[in-house]
């Protein structure tokens, strides 16, 4: 089970991605990194590397536990990958969705005064 798997089959294989060309696209864009180095789809992670995944606004961590190339079912990923997401990346996250209802609809004309100085004091607050 620990034979050499490429890191984008690995991810799609642990479901962090939903196709293996989404993963294979993000790791050519420089959005994953092993140990704080980009890698090209074809590198070869291994047992206790520490994988950052870019998923604007989060910075998703995770640690390589196992090596598998088939795609598994939801329940067996922990025993291959672990989650180490800070807890701060996370509150971006929630923040984000939060201002998603200040968004203003298409074709409702420019912001008001007020409107845009909300907007600005969200923006800051990140």
């Amino acid at each position: 089970m620990d034979e050499p798997v490429r890191i984008d089959k690995w991810l799609w294989a642990v479901r962090l991605f939903k196709t293996r060309t989404l993963a294979t696209e993000e790791c050519k864009k420089g959005r994953v990194t092993i140990d704080g180095v980009s890698v090209k789809p074809s590198r070869v992670p291994k047992p206790g590397d520490i994988i950052k995944v870019r998923k604007n606004p989060v910075t998703y961590s995770y640690r390589v536990i196992g090596l598998i190339g088939k795609r598994i079912g939801a329940k067996l990923v922990h025993e291959f990958v672990e989650d180490i997401t800070p807890p701060e990346e996370l509150k971006n996250l929630e923040l984000r969705q939060q201002m998603g209802s200040f968004e203003r609809d298409r074709g409702t004309g420019r912001p008001t005064k007020k409107d845009r100085r909300d907007i600005d004091r969200l923006q800051d607050w990140e």
